[in-house]
């Protein structure tokens, strides 16, 4: 759909169109955590109250579907469904949205379409009439918007750059940027000021990305029109390679799974189970532990480059897969602090410090699996299907926002400590799922067995 243009070289020697790509990114991501933050403190702590509730259009009408298929559901049940709903659908949408991007309207086109649309649902937020719509208006734009823009970080590059693992490290660590700062503001703001203060600057933000992204359009991949008969076409031995991407993305699904719970259950279990207070009768903002999930990605993701750096010198450098099966650990060991953490506090209140490590050490599996699923699947994905299947990459998501809030039902009757063994044992699962079919998926994805994992470098 678009030439590479890898030779230029003027932004951290990347191609200039990187720096446009990634700080409208970075902004777009910041009004979409800024709002994620407060989603569920919203709906469990105002919107879904009686009193409020009746003044949703068309939310009587949305309950009864949602309980038609997951059963009845208590207020937390339904607001941690309604989250999971909204997280899955965000990050099923770009699948669509990279076809509509690879096949009609053009990958800058379906961006800016999806960049207006978000911001019209950040706004709509600040209306609690218009809870449904806005949540319609956020899923479409994002839709359109993710798959293309990741996809068009792939288009500044030819397929044998070594460059593409480095763009795509620099890519999320800005949406790691704008996930840092989005609940320091938007949270803040939304939590000790009023909800529809924080969804506000949500939306300004997100007009920002926009104004940035076209302000770069010209150092953007060039998009050829292509006849019919001229656009790339699968070839013979792609579909055992669309089939591993979709599996692979299954099983990792799992340890997203854990991912979704920090923005659905635990803000509740924050509230609720952890000593927050701090000295001088100061206490920390459940929203801010969601800033710390990005500021421990953005502390490591230095030192983990140059450990592999160094791996990849000595020759122990993990393969790809070798890197997200140990993702997958992490993330499940993760989940252990927090069981351990709320056994330890028995009817008590959870030590800080618990949270606070849990979220060094989500940093280290989120570094080990997301960067590097990503680069490996706009590596391997056929040309004809390439932005398509960058945005079958949130696939896993969207199972594992799902997942999420149908087991959200299972906290109050299980209680902290069992409900987090539980995620426990759904990250260690994915890790075995990946290490057991290892040698399968190097076969069907054409990897090299022997070679290094391909290292995410910031120049």
């Amino acid at each position: 759909m678009g030439t590479p243009v890898s030779a230029a070289g003027d932004f951290l020697g990347h191609p200039r169109g990187l720096a446009y790509i990634a700080f409208a990114e970075a902004w777009e991501r910041f009004s979409f955590y800024g709002m994620q933050a407060l989603l569920m403190l919203y709906m469990t702590g105002h919107l879904l109250n009686p009193g409020v509730i009746e003044g949703i259009a068309g939310f009587a009408g949305f309950r009864a579907a949602v309980e038609a298929v997951f059963g009845e559901l208590s207020p937390q049940a339904l607001a941690s469904q309604i989250f999971g709903l909204y997280v899955g659908l965000v990050y099923l949408m770009p699948i669509l949205g990279g076809l509509v991007g690879d096949r009609l309207m053009g990958r800058t086109r379906a961006v800016v379409v999806g960049a207006v649309l978000m911001a019209a649902g950040h706004f709509m937020m600040a209306f609690e009439a218009l809870f449904l719509p806005a949540l319609s208006s956020l899923i479409l734009g994002s839709g359109l918007l993710k798959g293309n823009l990741a996809a068009q970080v792939g288009g500044l590059y030819a397929k044998d750059d070594r460059r593409r693992d480095g763009a795509y490290t620099v890519y999320v660590t800005a949406i790691n940027i704008g996930a840092f700062v989005a609940p320091l503001v938007c949270g803040t703001l939304g939590e000790l000021y009023g909800w529809h203060y924080g969804f506000g600057v949500a939306g300004v933000g997100m007009l920002i990305g926009l104004g940035i992204y076209v302000a770069g359009r010209g150092h953007l991949p060039a998009e050829v029109p292509m006849s019919r008969e001229a656009r790339p076409h699968l070839q013979r031995g792609d579909g055992s390679v669309l089939f591993a991407i979709l599996t692979l993305l299954i099983f990792t699904s799992l340890y997203w799974t854990v991912q979704a719970q920090i923005w659905n259950v635990y803000p509740l279990w924050l509230r609720d189970h952890v000593d927050r207070g701090l000295p001088f009768g100061l206490t920390v903002p459940v929203t801010w532990f969601q800033a710390l999930d990005s500021m421990a990605v953005l502390v490591f993701a230095p030192l983990f480059i140059v450990f592999w750096r160094w791996q990849g010198k000595c020759g122990t450098e993990p393969d790809d897969l070798s890197k997200i099966t140990s993702g997958c650990a992490w993330y499940g060991g993760s989940c252990l602090l927090l069981a351990s953490g709320a056994w330890l506090a028995g009817d008590g209140k959870v030590l800080l410090v618990w949270p606070v490590v849990f979220h060094f050490v989500v940093a280290v599996g989120y570094l080990y699996a997301a960067p590097i699923a990503l680069s490996l699947i706009s590596r391997a994905a056929p040309a004809a299907v390439g932005a398509m299947m960058v945005g079958a990459y949130y696939l896993a998501i969207f199972v594992g926002g799902i997942a999420s809030g149908w087991l959200a039902r299972f906290y109050e009757p299980l209680q902290p400590t069992a409900f987090w063994l539980l995620h426990a044992g759904i990250g260690a699962s994915g890790a075995a799922l990946i290490f057991g079919l290892r040698g399968w998926f190097q076969r069907a994805l054409r990897l090299e067995p022997s070679a290094n994992g391909h290292v995410p470098v910031l120049a």
